[in-house]
């Protein structure tokens, strides 16, 4: 049995994580396999996926990011051909392709020619025009799609050729819970963990902080952990940004790193202030798992994964004000927030837990594969073999 793993990063952020967990499933659940990755480059991902992969190759892919459209509309245009070449054979070689995400758009173009093979997990909301291009390119490739929320489903709709899900991200934690030790009598330690861009709300956040009187923000402390795609200058203008606003004895702008585990274990709540619509909301699953209470914008997938005023907080989305007036009541009441705790950690192990998760994709994954292996052209000893546990 042939499968293979399509993703487009080679980082350890939210869609890396979870591209790596389902490759875990797919190991897990199909053993003897042979299981190649295929990235665009080598970096921190292939530490977790050498465990789980057969062999993992770097090859050129075809991705539909928003600020590389200009430049794949124009001079990237002519690797086009080729990229979907190297997709076609790939699916014609292999029993099952998983592709992470819907910009990998030479594999969804590929698809189209044998979507039977072809299983598209779908991580993002896209907006403007890119929104419609990707929406397209989906219900084009006739492939069956895997959606991360609910939210993510109605962005894209479901596919009228094809079989759609919705699977909630697996997502790895502790054993147990932190203890919360906040008791209002030392500063709240404050966490967003993100990369720097314009969807994260890190400035969000810094105005909220900025506008709390003097006595409230002397009792906050904050990290803001992560960088930017291939960008120093986001990184240098957001510590720019909080020396401008007058934040350096509050705000502390630290890089991104693999393992953010004692960046949890350090922070009493997590924010998640997001300006747009998140599609899921990894940051705020791991809070729970850690049980660290996420503060959350109420927006996307983000208010599927919260329950708010039971293991967290919304509030509007860029809003600073209503972000500001939350952090005043979770500095000055601990103890009205002290039972989010469990009930987070509760949340986070029914629902959002590598499990839970890793059964579904391989459920569907093995519901793919059972059609492919009856397909006429495979003989009956091939069968056989590759379906031997």
């Amino acid at each position: 049995m042939r499968i293979a793993c399509i993703h487009q990063g080679y980082e350890l952020y939210g869609s890396d994580r979870s591209f790596a967990e389902s490759v875990a499933a797919l190991r897990a659940a199909f053993p003897l396999a042979d299981i190649e990755v295929v990235l665009p480059r080598s970096g921190p991902i292939v530490e977790i996926l050498e465990p789980h992969a057969s062999r993992i190759v770097f090859e050129p892919l075809w991705v539909l990011r928003r600020q590389a459209m200009l430049r794949l509309a124009t001079v990237e245009m002519a690797r086009l051909p080729v990229a979907l070449w190297r997709a076609w054979r790939r699916l014609g070689a292999c029993d099952l392709v998983y592709v992470n995400t819907s910009i990998v758009a030479d594999y969804a173009l590929a698809s189209r020619l044998l979507p039977a093979k072809a299983l598209l997990h779908i991580h993002e909301i896209p907006e403007g025009v890119l929104r419609r291009i990707l929406v397209g390119l989906m219900h084009w490739s006739h492939a069956d799609l895997i959606f991360n929320s609910k939210a993510t489903r109605d962005t894209f709709g479901e596919p009228r050729s094809a079989r759609s899900y919705v699977v909630y991200n697996g997502v790895a934690g502790p054993a147990a819970p932190e203890p919360m030790t906040y008791d209002g009598k030392r500063p709240l330690r404050v966490l967003l963990l993100g990369r720097v861009n314009r969807i994260k709300g890190q400035e969000v956040l810094l105005e909220a902080i900025a506008s709390l009187p003097a006595e409230l923000k002397s009792r906050i402390e904050v990290r803001l952990v992560g960088g930017a795609f291939e960008s120093v200058e986001r990184e240098r203008a957001l510590a720019e940004l909080v020396e401008t606003m007058g934040l350096g004895g509050q705000v502390s702008a630290l890089p991104f790193i693999p393992d953010p585990s004692e960046h949890y274990r350090w922070a009493d709540i997590v924010t998640v202030p997001s300006r747009r619509p998140e599609s899921l909301g990894r940051v705020a699953i791991e809070a729970m798992a850690y049980g660290r209470p996420p503060l959350v914008s109420a927006i996307g997938g983000l208010v599927e994964v919260v329950a708010d005023g039971e293991t967290g907080w919304h509030v509007p989305p860029g809003n600073a004000a209503a972000l500001a007036a939350k952090l005043r009541e979770i500095i000055l009441a601990p103890e009205a927030w002290r039972g989010f705790v469990a009930a987070g950690r509760k949340r986070y192990e029914t629902v959002f837990s590598e499990p839970v998760a890793a059964a579904a994709i391989a459920a569907i994954a093995a519901d793919k594969l059972k059609a492919a292996i009856a397909r006429p052209d495979r003989t009956a000893s091939t069968r056989q073999a590759e379906t031997q546990p």
